[in-house]
């Protein structure tokens, strides 16, 4: 009887968990962002939220938990109950970076989330004062090349270190990169002429590139990028399959039904692919994205294996 008893059990709880598939969203939904209110993956998920909200019938509230690089928010994300009303927009530093740079860290992002959808990339952006005779990231490490340290580089967030250690590493050149806290300062000093060159985000640079202050001279991504029109990706410069792109992708807490996290990439696919939204993505500094949880997946996956050793040989450490 009592084996019975267990069996039914089982039976109910599986029952209950496929109605409870069946029936969601039958209450508003959370997605932890884990960065502060106003900045981009904020913004972003603020935008996509409302018009998703609309799409499932339910609110969709925003939770800013900042702290330790992202680890914090991810961290409550990953340790949710896995029913589908707590999510997280993850980045490439939370589900990716972040494993490499801290000595510790409270979950694993390869096998604590379920994937649901890659919401939006950006490159990262070369640049210089409009002043500099530098037209390409090939003409800056041929610089290098005759005159060690004749070129130091900007780099105000990880991401931009990143991608001058593959550079380096891709060229074989010591280029120097020199770190700021933030990206008014580092802007600042390029234009008045202390620095040769800057990497940050597109939408960082926007307002000087447009006002003639800066000139860009490579993305990062390996195509060239419709945020940064008519300039050049860096793997199109002599260095084949360079790739650096920042992103942000919907997770959700690992054990999560497969049928909702089907419901959630449904309805973000949706939105992405209407013409209004990408617009707007755009200007928020983002290219819009989508695909399957399965793909994510792998991507998530191919990332951890391309910047593990990146990261151990610069012994780049955020703790």
């Amino acid at each position: 009887m009592k084996l019975i008893a267990l069996g039914l059990a089982a039976v109910m709880g599986l029952a209950g968990s496929a109605l409870h598939a069946q029936t969601y969203p039958a209450k508003p939904i959370k997605i932890i962002v884990a960065y502060p209110a106003g900045q981009g993956t904020d913004i972003a998920t603020r935008y996509l939220a409302d018009q998703i909200a609309r799409d499932l019938g339910q609110p969709i509230i925003i939770d800013n938990r900042p702290g330790a690089g992202g680890n914090v928010g991810t961290e409550a994300t990953a340790k949710a109950h896995p029913d589908g009303y707590t999510l997280t927009m993850g980045t490439n530093a939370t589900h990716v970076l972040n494993e490499f740079l801290y000595t510790k860290i409270p979950f694993n992002a390869g096998s604590d989330f379920e994937p649901v959808v890659m919401v939006g990339t950006f490159p990262m952006v070369l640049a210089v004062a409009s002043t500099s005779p530098l037209t390409s990231a090939r003409q800056l490490v041929d610089a290098v090349k005759s005159a060690p340290r004749s070129a130091d580089i900007a780099l105000p967030s990880t991401s931009a270190r990143l991608v001058v250690e593959l550079l380096k590493e891709r060229s074989a050149v010591a280029l120097f990169g020199v770190p700021y806290k933030g990206a008014s300062i580092a802007i600042t000093d390029l234009i008045g002429g202390q620095l040769t060159a800057i990497v940050d985000t597109p939408t960082s640079l926007r307002p000087h590139l447009q006002s003639g202050k800066l000139r860009a001279i490579a993305v990062t991504s390996r195509q060239p990028s419709a945020l940064v029109p008519g300039v050049a990706a860096i793997s199109e410069q002599g260095y084949p399959d360079f790739d650096v792109i920042a992103w942000n992708a919907l997770y959700a807490p690992k054990g999560t039904p497969a049928q909702i996290i089907h419901t959630l990439n449904a309805a973000f696919n949706k939105a992405l692919a209407r013409p209004e939204t990408r617009q707007r993505l755009l200007e928020l500094g983002f290219e819009p994205a989508g695909g399957t949880p399965e793909w994510l997946q792998a991507f998530g996956k191919t990332e951890r294996q391309k910047w593990q050793g990146v990261i151990s040989t610069a012994g780049l450490k955020a703790d």
